[in-house]
């Protein structure tokens, strides 16, 4: 019988200017960019504080998977959770979302959520799987910029 090798885990650690690029296409790549979000100025507003941030895991070196975790001080939320389409099922989901969880727990927040489309069966299939629970809250919204609202922003 022959041992079966785990694969190496993903190394992880917060975006570089460096890596901007290559996350962009990674999100591209993952159908997450919508035409109303430039994904490069939501990348340099979650840098611009230290209630948020990007989060990259690399596998020998190649950006695979991110996730965008912040904070209101209250309630932790992640965004643009990306595993790339070629490397999927290796447990990179998981890893991403459990560094997201790590992080927000130094910051002292209790609490994560999460918005994900109804019609994205795979994802909401992901997150109940990690034990998340679909919320009875309705969610608001309202462009202030004075936007009309997208159908599915």
């Amino acid at each position: 019988m022959s041992a079966s090798v785990s694969p190496a885990p993903l190394a992880i650690d917060a975006i570089t200017d460096a890596d901007v690029k290559k996350v962009v296409a990674l999100w591209q790549r993952c159908g997450l960019t919508r035409p109303w979000n430039d994904p490069h100025a939501d990348i340099a507003m979650a840098r611009r504080r230290d209630n948020s941030t990007v989060l990259i895991g690399r596998d020998a070196g190649a950006i695979v998977a991110t996730v965008m975790v912040g904070h209101d001080g209250h309630r932790g939320w992640v965004y643009y959770v990306a595993v790339d389409p070629d490397g999927r099922e290796r447990g990179h989901g998981r890893a991403m979302m459990a560094a997201a969880e790590d992080w927000l727990r130094a910051a002292g927040i209790s609490k994560l959520q999460l918005l994900v489309r109804r019609e994205n069966a795979q994802a909401n299939a992901f997150y109940q799987s990690l034990g998340f629970e679909e919320s009875t809250s309705v969610m608001f919204q309202k462009w202030l910029d004075g936007r009309e609202t997208t159908p599915s922003s």
